[in-house]
């Protein structure tokens, strides 16, 4: 779908951009720009993806709630990815099968909100949505919207993408060492990096291998599931506890009509103490209908919590416990729970709480960084991968 025809359709979570000249520049800029991910990446990836939703593989799927921009972030998204390759074979050795890394990285420059505006002593000022958009500091100047920022995300991303692709090596899987993933959010920023195959005529998101739709915007009349609908990219869409099977097989209509494995990627977030009332009638029904889409566990989006003193935290304990209770769900419903979507960096950051070697709720201030949602640092992230090779193996 073009970018005129997007625009006719209703688009949740988009900026109100003040400045219309200087979007419009910025969206002509862009789709002069060489795409970031080729075609044939991201058909690679997809063939992987084939695979583990026929039970072949799973899916690992991690890295920042919100990137950055700057030198800090770029250096910590390569230990985020050594940190996410480590997991892989964590998680390759004790399931016996292939696991794919995917970096949630080098494109998760937008957010959505739960409210447009954010207010502090008084002041109201819009919400950060990502550096793609404002800044994260509480001023005027920081908080409007700057379509200029989209420029600064693409050269980020492709700064990220030249580090990632330093860390592969001889034997690195399509001469990458993971593949990169964000939200498609922001539509002013993905649809002029979308690209046309001149031998097939196959058009594609140049911004990353795989996109995926959030639980805020997976409206089936909106905007981005028309943009995910008309690109060749294996995409995923973010499936919380209010989803029913009949919206999700709506979806899988318009998102993968041909049944083709890889193509589609179910996200569940639905917390600890919902999964296992919603999870089955979802995978039974959809499953039953013939989709061959992908189910892969978000096990921290629904354990959000606030700390007593204010911090977003999670608790490894809820997280674990939704991981546990996917991985028993599928098992008792003979389907394949296909892999997991974490958010989680590389750094000793003190966001969430738990692990072997724990943060405690009173250590959360001590190294908290994250821009907006707290992650798992590495040690709490390989605590995950362990868990994980053990729910996997083969013998359970």
């Amino acid at each position: 779908m073009t970018g005129t025809a997007l625009e006719a359709l209703k688009s949740a979570q988009q900026p109100d951009w003040p400045d219309p000249v200087g979007l419009a520049t910025v969206a002509g800029l862009l789709s002069e720009l060489p795409p970031l991910t080729p075609l044939a990446e991201s058909d690679a990836l997809r063939a992987r993806l084939a695979a583990a939703a026929r039970g072949e593989a799973l899916l690992l799927q991690g890295g920042h709630c919100a990137e950055e921009f700057g030198e800090r972030a770029l250096g910590e998204a390569e230990s985020t990815a050594t940190t996410l390759r480590q997991m892989a074979e964590i998680v390759s050795y004790g399931a016996a099968v292939p696991v794919v890394p995917l970096g949630r990285m080098a494109g998760q420059y937008a957010k959505p909100r739960s409210s447009p505006t954010e207010t502090r002593d008084g002041t109201e000022l819009p919400a950060y949505r990502g550096d793609a958009v404002n800044g994260l500091g509480f001023t005027a100047s920081e908080r409007t919207p700057d379509p200029w920022r989209m420029t600064t995300a693409y050269d980020t991303a492709a700064r990220t993408l030249d580090r990632i692709r330093l860390l592969g090596g001889p034997d690195a899987p399509d001469g990458l060492p993971l593949h990169v993933s964000h939200e498609a959010l922001l539509l002013d920023y993905e649809t002029p990096l979308v690209r046309t195959d001149e031998e097939t005529g196959r058009r594609w998101a140049g911004s990353g291998h795989f996109v995926w739709i959030g639980e805020r915007t997976r409206q089936l009349d909106g905007g981005h599931v028309a943009f995910a609908a008309g690109i060749a990219n294996p995409v995923g869409v973010k499936v919380g506890p209010t989803a029913t099977a009949d919206e999700l097989l709506a979806l899988a209509e318009v998102l993968d009509p041909d049944n083709e494995p890889g193509r589609l990627t179910f996200i569940t977030r639905m917390g600890a103490g919902t999964v296992r009332e919603v999870l089955p009638g979802l995978v039974e029904k959809v499953t039953a209908a013939g989709s061959p889409a992908l189910w892969v566990s978000d096990p921290m989006h629904g354990n959000t919590r606030v700390a007593p003193n204010g911090r977003k935290t999670r608790l490894l304990d809820d997280i674990t416990a939704e991981l546990r209770a996917f991985v028993e769900i599928h098992r008792e419903l003979g389907t394949h729970p296909g892999g997991l979507h974490l958010e989680l960096t590389g750094a000793h950051v003190t966001e969430c709480v738990g692990g072997t070697d724990p943060v405690a709720l009173d250590d959360l201030d001590l190294r908290y960084t994250t821009a907006c949602d707290p992650r798992l640092n590495r040690g709490q992230a390989l605590d995950l991968a362990f868990l994980a090779a053990d729910l996997w193996r083969p013998d359970r």
